[in-house]
Formats: C-alpha cells, structure tokens, sequence
C-alpha cells in the first residue's frame, strides 16, 4: 500500500509538472503574439467562439482586442485579421512572408497540402506559375474566353426561356452554365445541361460548399485536434469530395487514351505533357495526385463562388428594382435590345459595373477567406508571429470596412461611383483576396459576372413571388461561406433573345 501510495503521489506530481510546464511554454508563446482572450488547456477560446458562428464569433471578439488579436481553436493559435488596413499590411505589404496556406482540417484528409490552392513552398510556385500559363494560353482575361463566356450565355437564356415565366429555383441552371466555362478549359468541352454525369457533378458541387460552410464543420475546423479521430458529420465532406476526385480521375485516364502532346485539346492535356517531361526530375510536383486535386481545386474553385454571386445578385436586384430598372436603362443606352453584351462595354456602363462591384462586396461568398500562415518568424505591428502561425485575414471585414465603405452593411452601388456617376475603384475591394495568393481566375471571374448580369438583365425582368420588402437576403448559413438562401423567381422577357447565331 505504502509502495502504491508514492507511485500515486510520484505520478500526480509529474504530471503537475507537466502540465505547469506546458501551460508555462504556451504563456511564453502568447506573450509574443498579439492580444486576446485566456484560452482553456485543449478547448481554447470555446467560451469566447461559438462553434456554430465562427465568424460572427471573431467579428465580436474585434471590439474588444481590435484589429489583429489572436484567439485558439483547441490547443491552436490563430492570429486574426480585421478591417481592410491589417489585411493589406499582411497580404500585400508582407506578401511574401504571409504566402504560406493553411488547409482547413476539414478539407485535410482529401488535399494534405496538395492541389495548387493548398500547396505550398515550391510545390505552390510550380503549380501557380504552371496554372497561371495554361489559364492564360486558353484564353483567360482574353477575347477568346470572352467569346466563350457569350456563347453558354446564350445557352442560359434558352433555358430560362423555357421556364416560361413561372417561378424556378435559379440554383442548378446557374452552376450548370458557369461550370461549362472551366469545364471548357480543364476538360476540353462543355456539357449539356441535362447530361445526369454532369448534373450528379453540379449536386455534388453544391453539396461540398454548404458542407464546408455548416454548423459540423466550423466545429470541427476548431476541434480537430479532439474530433480527428471520432466519426460524425463532419466527415461527409470528406465523401463528396473523394467522389469529385474519382470523377476528375477519370476523365484524367480518358484524355491519357487519346493524348497528343502536339496538341493539347484542354488543362488535363498540358499538366500530363508536362509530366512527361519532368518523369525524370525527383523535385518536380508535376504528379497525378496534383493534377487530379489542382483540377479540382479550379473546377470548384470556378464554379462554386461565381454561380453563388449571380444566384446572390438575381436576389439582391429583386429587393431593390430601383436598381434593376437603372440597370436596364444603361444596357439599353449602350447595348441596345439585340447585340451581345461585350466587356468592353463596361468602360460605357459605370452603373452597371458598379452594382456588379457592390453585389460582390455585399454578398461576399467566403467571408474569412482561406487560411494562411507566415512562412518564417516575423514582426507584425509589434508582435511576434513564429513560422507556421495561422493567419485568418478576414476578407468580409475589409469588404465592409467603414473607413472604405460609407454605408457598408446595406447594398447602395454608390460604393462605387464618385459625385459625377462616373465608375471609382476602392481599394478595400477585395473579394478575390489580395497579394502572393489571390484567386487565379479573378480576371476571368470578373469577365464572368459583368456579361452573365448584362446578358441577362438585356432579356429579362426579374419578379419575385415576394414583395420586396419581405424578401429576405441573409445567408442560409455562413462559415466558410456565405450561402444564398434558396429562393424562386420568375424571367419576364424584355426583348428578342439575342441569337447563339450572331456570335
């Protein structure tokens, strides 16, 4: 007994000193990071977060440690961004040093830092710099893209021409039509809008978005290190994406059948070729598994954020047709009933461009951006931040930033325009993210957005079964993202449609 009684007693009082240790090293380690609340050993800030409104969470913890704080998710520091100001300190005046990328734990099991959005070091250069110049020699930010883009515009139009003027959910044509522009470019050619492969491909696409935006898998991206090893919702993310993956991997195995490296038919065909060539390089990164989740990583990456600020648009012009009627009016005065909206005709069109701008920042689809982390220790604004700190720039706080924006939690396109009408830019615009990671396809995104809203808004009115008063805007959920509530709405014909033909 005697014997049991001191190993008892030795044991609690190692295991003190342990713990006394540890808390001590991670005291240490906070003092150099910037501001925040106490955490918890193992649960973190859970008093301070609500794992089931992360971000409103961290919005709130702002008002009290300002503008960069740092909070822990479980045993996990995370150096917070807020407000336009530190977002651009970090991303653009420290580009280099905050280049670093943190994969969500949600998305962990499927990506582990592969794929060019969750890559880093010299896996990220390669397969950035390579993307960018296979992006670009398909037509990205060009007339060629352009063209493409006004061509599955048309086909749009004949599918809402089809619903009649009844009243439909906007959500699946909308993916359908802007999916087909990357498909375009990674696999080669489009698909037609009933074809079920494709159809089951844009389910599992929407799925995967509000999967990562739900309640399960904020909680998760703060437990991981307590959840990793449990099964539970938060895995179901996991499911839809390795189906996504096995899609996109076969059609990897179809264009090795048929490959000519003479000519490349799409962006399968180029990463394969450059395979090829660097199967004797131990350092390259040109592999299958990059390929399939660099693929995937542009496919979701293409469809998902551009489908749900057009379905977010449509909502927003119904609950203020003042803005609508506006719209129409310049797309007569420029346009005209009957040929094809252009991008060149945005310079003519600074209203329109404007509410496509504030449609953006309203909406703003991923509101915390993707995670980063410095790449080696630096200062920031006084604070240590070791390598490998987590870094949250908060995207949606710069997006509605009051130093930037006057009026910055209601829709007003005057965001944009200066005291003549005349289009003006703002800095703290940054729904694409700013410095050494920002999205890949912004160019070709914007191209998107400005000519599927004037092609539209050329042919139809938009009605809602609502008033507009009782339409209601708020996200369906908002993690991750921000997901626009499901909603009806009916397309009342302007004019002739514009013909596929006049292309």
């Amino acid at each position: 007994m005697e014997l049991a009684s001191a190993l008892s007693l030795f044991l609690v009082t190692y295991l003190s000193c342990l713990v006394l240790l540890f808390v001590r090293r991670k005291s240490s380690a906070r003092s150099q990071l910037p501001p925040g609340p106490t955490p918890l050993p193992l649960v973190g800030n859970c008093l301070q977060i609500k794992a089931f409104k992360t971000l409103a969470s961290l919005l709130k913890l702002r008002e009290k440690y300002g503008p960069v704080f740092t909070v822990y998710f479980g045993n996990r520091p995370i150096v917070v961004l807020c407000g336009y100001e530190a977002v651009k300190e970090a991303l653009i005046d420290k580009a280099e040093v905050f280049s670093g990328r943190k994969t969500n734990p949600t998305l962990q099991r499927t990506f582990q830092e592969h794929g060019v959005v969750f890559a880093e070091g010299q896996r990220w250069k390669q397969l950035r710099r390579f993307s960018l110049n296979v992006l670009r020699n398909f037509g990205m930010g060009k007339k060629s893209i352009e063209g493409r883009i006004q061509e599955e515009a048309q086909f749009l139009l004949e599918e809402f021409q089809r619903t009649r003027e009844k009243p439909f959910n906007p959500i699946f044509l909308l993916s359908c039509s802007v999916s087909n522009i990357i498909c375009s470019i990674v696999f080669g050619n489009r698909f037609d809008y009933k074809d079920e492969e494709f159809l089951a491909l844009m389910k599992m696409m929407n799925d995967s978005f509000r999967q990562i935006s739900n309640s399960w898998s904020q909680f998760y991206d703060i437990y991981a290190n307590l959840l990793r090893f449990f099964p539970g919702p938060h895995t179901k993310i996991y499911d839809i994406l390795e189906d996504m993956r096995v899609f996109i991997a076969k059609r990897v195995e179809k264009n090795k059948e048929t490959l000519d490296p003479n000519a490349p038919r799409d962006y399968i065909d180029c990463f394969l070729i450059q395979m090829e060539k660097e199967k004797g390089n131990p350092s390259t990164e040109f592999n299958l598994n990059n390929l399939v989740l660099t693929t995937l990583n542009l496919f979701f990456a293409g469809t998902e954020t551009v489908s749900s600020t057009l379905r977010y648009g449509l909502l927003f012009l119904m609950k203020y047709p003042e803005v609508e009627e506006k719209v129409h009016k310049e797309i007569e005065q420029v346009i005209g009933p009957n040929r094809l909206p252009a991008t060149e005709d945005r310079l003519k069109m600074p209203y329109t461009d404007a509410v496509v701008h504030e449609i953006q920042r309203v909406t703003d689809i991923v509101p915390m951006g993707v995670p980063h982390t410095v790449i080696r220790d630096t200062q920031f604004r006084g604070y240590l931040l070791p390598k490998g700190t987590d870094v949250f720039p908060l995207l949606g706080s710069a997006l509605r930033d009051p130093k930037y924006f006057s009026d910055p939690e209601n829709f007003n396109p005057g965001h944009f325009l200066d005291e003549n009408g005349r289009f003006k830019k703002n800095e703290a615009f940054v729904p694409f993210s700013s410095g050494k990671r920002v999205c890949l396809g912004e160019a070709m995104a914007r191209m998107e957005l400005f000519l599927y809203f004037t092609t539209m808004l050329q042919n139809f009115s938009l009605k809602s079964p609502l008033h507009p008063k009782d339409i209601d805007v708020s996200p369906k959920m908002s993690g991750f993202g921000n997901i626009p509530p499901v909603y009806q709405l009916s397309m009342l014909p302007r004019c002739p449609r514009a013909s596929a033909a006049s292309l």
